[in-house]
């Protein structure tokens, strides 16, 4: 009888589990003190029912964005290339990071700096749009924890 109520119990509770739901989540920028010099975006997607692709990442602070992952050449030399998109598959996590993908965001509006904050525009591949808020961080300074 216990048994029978533990796994009806059970049942019940994955029946009310929710799917997953695609966000954005840990934004924030590194800001690059020197103007022409670009500035990069970090954050962590967190994918939503079906597999999808980031597209864009865009702000209106900025003159110019573009997707980027950091990858070794032959030679052992550390580079940039751009991407045009990023796969998101259901229910993963896709971290843009120091030393992987991240978004260049060249000429930020000279009137911010660091504590400001700035929103970020991500588009996907099935129309779905998402904004989340970044502190602009200075260089050297700590990585915010728990952005949201």
């Amino acid at each position: 009888m216990i048994r029978r109520a533990v796994l009806l119990s059970a049942l019940t509770l994955a029946g009310c589990a929710k799917e997953p739901e695609l966000s954005v989540t840990d934004a924030y920028v590194r800001f690059a003190p020197v103007r022409g010099n670009p500035s990069a975006a970090y954050f962590t997607v967190r994918g939503g029912p079906q597999d999808l692709s980031l597209i864009s990442v865009t702000t209106e602070v900025a003159v110019r964005s573009e997707m980027h992952e950091t990858m070794t050449g032959m030679s052992g030399m550390a580079g940039m290339k751009p991407v045009l998109n990023v796969q998101v598959p259901a229910g993963s996590t896709v971290k843009f990071e120091p030393g992987g993908k991240h978004v260049m965001l060249w000429y930020i509006n000279p009137g911010l700096a660091p504590p400001k904050r700035i929103r970020l525009d991500f588009a996907f591949s099935n129309g779905q749009r998402l904004s989340a808020t970044a502190p602009l961080v200075a260089m050297g300074a700590e990585t915010p924890k728990g952005t949201d």
